[in-house]
């Protein structure tokens, strides 16, 4: 198989989509929305994307291209995160610290506090920050073990997100959805159109009336108006199971438009 990863090599997606692929080749591409395209044309068989992470919380863009995008979800990946300052110099000569936006946000407080007035500069992935930190001794990147190894780097710190608790949660992009297997989560997005009292109560009723958990939900701006909002919920039991099947019928009565964004296996992963 042929997995559409963040890039270059080192990145955290490469990390997620070799804990679930472990045979697979991996393609690296330079943005999220390469990643949705490769997998659309064919020219990935799937592929592995951040949806959100424990402390700075959804990827805007991966949720953005789950709405429009013709693509399922068909499985998870919730690996650690654990950041390194990686350099060539030593921690006293950084002047740039470059990561991408997820992840300078994930640290903003030990920036803040061991390198006050240092430049910050965003980049497409961690392990391309690590790449470029390989040019100039006063720049430093902020990424993984492997991103230091891939690029010859050394680790001037460790552990340095502002939580020692810092996941996240990768989905893997796929053309098909996976049938169930009794141990799954499903992802839907709702659209209400017309604000009113009582809207987003009737929608979430549905699902409790038949005892379905809700694992997770969160507006996105539509795009047309201020205050008008996509709603994406996730919530345990497949597509398939009766009693999810039954609250999906209602809520489309209830709402304007209720899409299924992918029926898939938990990851049960011991994070460590």
């Amino acid at each position: 198989m042929r997995i559409g990863v963040l890039g270059p090599k080192g990145s955290y997606s490469e990390m997620a989509a070799s804990r679930r692929f472990p045979d697979a080749e991996l393609v690296y591409y330079d943005d999220i929305e390469d990643i949705f395209d490769a997998v659309e044309s064919c020219e990935a068989d799937a592929g592995v994307v951040p949806l959100e992470n424990s402390l700075e919380g959804s990827v805007a863009l991966t949720l953005d291209l789950l709405l429009r995008r013709s693509l399922f979800i068909c499985g998870e990946v919730v690996i650690p995160i654990r950041h390194c300052l990686l350099g060539r110099g030593d921690p006293d000569s950084v002047r740039i610290i470059l990561s991408h936006p997820q992840a300078l946000a994930q640290c903003r407080q030990y920036i803040r506090r061991r390198y006050p007035g240092v430049e910050v500069r965003t980049t497409g992935s961690t392990s391309h920050a690590a790449r470029l930190a390989q040019e100039f001794p006063e720049m430093a990147a902020i990424a993984n073990l492997e991103a230091a190894r891939t690029y010859g780097l050394k680790v001037l710190d460790s552990d340095i997100q502002d939580s020692k608790n810092n996941v996240t949660r990768f989905v893997v992009l796929s053309r098909r959805m996976p049938r169930r297997t009794g141990d799954d989560r499903t992802s839907i997005v709702v659209y209400l159109e017309k604000d009113r009292p009582g809207a987003l109560f009737s929608i979430l009723r549905e699902f409790a009336i038949r005892n379905i958990n809700l694992t997770r939900i969160e507006s996105r701006p539509s795009r047309r108006e201020l205050g008008d909002y996509y709603f994406f919920i996730d919530l345990e039991g497949h597509m398939e199971d009766g009693a999810v099947r039954e609250a999906l019928d209602g809520i489309e009565n209830a709402a304007s438009m209720v899409r299924v964004l992918g029926s898939y296996p938990k990851d049960h992963a011991i994070l460590t």
